[in-house]
């Protein structure tokens, strides 16, 4: 489609470092330097929006039926369905499709494997509760944890290379993830025994040990945890997948990320509720994908309620997939790190997100816009393009960049380039725009338009960034012009 190859080049004369405020002063490296910057933006970014929907095929499925309780599901609550219900898929997908049923009532189940052409549809009044018993989640898989390739616990929901498949209905899908959140270690929940004080039990020692492969490239088939090890699973995992659907469902009782399709293609995440406090919960992490729409969702979560990612070190580079042609509208974000997120695991590359028409609204939720990386992950996040947001209130900035996140050093300096808010309007935070990037590789072309910043406590937080420009943007009721 001509449309995605649409590339309008410009120059703008600018200032160097920026550092401006509300009243147009602000603090940080004061450096200055007059240079002709020529950047690439896109002609028509929205058109492009257009494009990526236009290519993103919605799933079909054979008019059949497969009920699980015809396999021998029982919807008590305490039997286990597994078999049932993974029976119910594979024969569904043998015989070419259609839909596998979970009707009213609620299910135990362990890990449930998608199959081709198969659309697992959770029907109103009915639950699929996944089992406490970690076995059930067992042989491992071929997974992610935390953008490193390993073979793990299953995630609670996963497809392996499989094509055209979907999750729909009314129903709930619940984890349990409880069971599952004090392997984190120590962090900021308030459920009891959300970490063993003495630090036993706990997934510190074994990213380490995760750390160390993914730099010595060991082969994936050596990379081998779940049983006596402490990785949390994602709890729906489309895994080099293609043409994927997830729609109208709940969510409840993540382990850790929640919707999480990693190496896919053509994927639509539509209408689904998510609720899900622990740690690590990210909503929606399309990682490594390629064309996905992600609209009309409601995100109460316990992390970013939703975080584009690529890759982590190594991994990230070696494997070299990034994530490009993103699409997210009509969405609601209560609580959660970040709004819309890019990072932090991005060593693989970010291209071409785009955020319309969403709602963030809530005191702890930390961010609106937000990009994160450090110079040990590194990667490129460049053409961002975000417009008609309305941010009630977030505790510190409607747009944040920060390249020193999590205090990582490395030789792989991260980048954030051309990225456009447009009539965004914010009515309470703590700073309007927080960046800080390396004097090596500044955060460049940051453009403000039409925007009205409200009840803002501090100046702009400006260090190591090229071309910032606004236009025809208020900050608590003053026209910030020329930085």
């Amino acid at each position: 489609m001509t449309v995605f190859k649409n590339i309008f080049y410009i120059s703008l004369l600018l200032g160097g470092l920026v550092n401006n405020a509300c009243n147009g002063v602000g603090s940080g490296n004061t450096e200055k330097k007059d240079v002709n910057v020529s950047y690439s933006l896109l002609e028509s970014p929205w058109e492009y929006a257009k494009g990526i929907l236009d290519s993103i095929p919605e799933p079909l499925f054979k008019d059949a039926d497969y009920n699980i309780t015809d396999f021998g599901a029982i919807n008590d609550g305490v039997t286990d369905c597994s078999k049932a219900i993974n029976d119910a898929i594979k024969k569904c997908s043998e015989e070419g499709g259609g839909r596998v049923i979970v009707p009213e009532g609620t299910f135990l189940t362990g890990a449930v494997h998608l199959k081709n052409n198969v659309n697992l549809h959770i029907s109103e009044k009915a639950e699929l509760l996944f089992t406490k018993d970690k076995s059930k989640y067992l042989p491992a898989v071929h997974t992610r944890f935390e953008g490193m390739e390993l073979m793990n616990y299953s995630p609670l929901i996963y497809a392996y290379k499989q094509k055209n498949i979907a999750i729909t209905g009314k129903g709930v899908i619940n984890g349990q993830g409880e069971v599952w959140w004090n392997w984190k270690g120590k962090w900021s929940g308030s459920v009891e025994h959300s970490y063993d004080a003495a630090g036993r039990n706990t997934q510190q020692s074994d990213i380490g040990v995760l750390y160390k492969m993914v730099e010595e490239n060991v082969p994936l088939e050596n990379r081998v945890f779940g049983e006596g090890h402490y990785l949390r699973p994602s709890f729906v995992q489309p895994y080099l997948c293609e043409n994927v659907l997830i729609e109208g469902i709940k969510v409840i009782g993540s382990p850790m990320w929640i919707i999480h399709p990693v190496l896919s293609k053509n994927i639509i995440v539509r209408k689904l509720h998510i609720e899900s406090l622990g740690p690590n919960n990210d909503g929606c992490d399309p990682e490594c994908c390629e064309n996905v729409l992600i609209e009309d969702c409601y995100f109460n979560t316990g992390d970013d309620c939703i975080a584009i990612k690529s890759g982590r070190n190594n991994d990230g580079r070696r494997i070299g997939v990034p994530s490009k042609n993103i699409y997210v509208r009509n969405c609601t974000m209560v609580e959660g790190h970040g709004g819309v997120v890019m990072g932090s695991e991005i060593s693989g590359n970010i291209s071409y997100v785009f955020a319309e028409n969403c709602v963030m609204d809530s005191p702890n939720l930390e961010r609106a816009i937000r990009i994160k990386s450090n110079s040990f992950r590194g990667g490129i996040v460049e053409h961002v393009y975000v417009r008609d947001i309305e941010v009630k209130q977030v505790k510190e900035a409607v747009l944040k960049i920060n390249m020193y996140y999590s205090n990582e050093e490395g030789e792989n300096l991260p980048i954030a380039r051309n990225i456009v808010l447009e009539r965004v309007n914010a009515y309470k935070s703590e700073y309007p725009v927080w960046i800080e990037s390396y004097k090596q590789e500044p955060a460049t072309n940051i453009i403000l338009k039409n925007c009205d910043l409200k009840n803002i406590e501090k100046p702009n937080h400006i260090i190591n960034a090229e071309n910032i420009r606004f236009e025809d943007v208020k900050i608590n009721g003053k026209v910030i012009k020329d930085l």
